[in-house]
């Protein structure tokens, strides 16, 4: 590709960087003030970024990818040229092994969760924040507590709810269970911790 071709193709690219940001703050459920203090990135430069006013640096597309859980090449809409496959790297938060299903999705992000055996007295803790919960149990009893209510869950049922009620999973045994749990974006970003 001459120069001249690879210019303009680069300036197309940037050119479609500012609506895909703007899209992907909407989706994501931020105001401009709150994605500033996520990033450290001033709302007037956040501003400018999505109306085109300012071309993207790669040190604010990568403080936007990180707190996006995305790519930089979803950011900048490089083609997918990558292995399609997802290497999760698992990590362990409240004793529970999480293991990532989905590497960028912007609107849903998907978990494997191993939830370590639960004395069945114990209470569930509970969370609420914005968003939209699905979990199915894959194996293992689970006890999904919910509002002022618990369930049961047993391999093969599902549940989907608002995380505005606050919520919880635990195993309903000394057992582990393992569950798939999808979250919406706004699911991931917990905003209150409630005492069970």
């Amino acid at each position: 590709m001459p120069d001249d071709a690879e210019h303009l193709h680069l300036d197309r690219m940037l050119e479609g960087v500012a609506p895909r940001l703007r899209a992907l703050r909407t989706r994501r459920g931020f105001t401009l003030a709150e994605l500033a203090e996520e990033t450290g990135i001033s709302a007037s430069t956040l501003s400018r970024l999505e109306s085109g006013g300012r071309r993207p640096t790669l040190d604010l597309l990568i403080r936007l990818a990180a707190v996006y859980r995305a790519s930089l090449d979803d950011l900048v809409g490089a083609p997918q040229i990558a292995d399609p496959r997802v290497h999760p790297k698992p990590f362990y938060r409240d004793g529970k092994a999480i293991i990532p299903l989905t590497r960028s999705n912007p609107d849903v992000h998907a978990f494997k969760m191993v939830l370590p055996g639960h004395p069945p007295e114990a209470p569930v803790e509970r969370r609420a924040h914005e968003g939209y919960d699905w979990v199915y149990v894959l194996s293992g009893r689970v006890r999904l507590a919910l509002g002022d209510e618990e369930l049961v869950l047993e391999p093969g049922e599902a549940a989907e709810f608002d995380t505005r009620v606050p919520h919880g999973t635990a195993s309903a045994s000394l057992e582990p269970a393992e569950i798939l749990n999808l979250l919406s974006a706004q699911g991931e970003r917990v905003h209150l911790r409630e005492a069970p």
